[in-house]
């Protein structure tokens, strides 16, 4: 079963890369920084700093979007 799930994955978010949300967090944050993934996702609010832990299918449900990966950044840099 191919879902946007799965596809989301294949692009291969890490950590580093930052990810919209659906919903804003109270802050009014919505990028949030991919500080560990595995069974489940560390995010980091961008805004306010504040670490959230989700089951990886919790997270893959609220994401909206990957604005920016770890790749684009270091070819940036070069």
């Amino acid at each position: 079963e191919m879902t946007a799930e799965c596809s989301l994955w294949d692009e291969g978010v890490a950590p580093g890369d930052v990810v919209r949300m659906k919903k804003a967090h109270p802050c009014g944050g919505v990028l949030w920084r991919v500080v560990r993934e595995g069974a489940d996702v560390k995010i980091r609010c961008e805004t306010c700093g504040r670490v959230v832990t989700l089951v990886r299918q919790e997270f893959l449900r609220r994401v909206k979007t990957v604005v920016s990966t770890t790749n684009e950044q270091e070819g940036n840099q070069n």
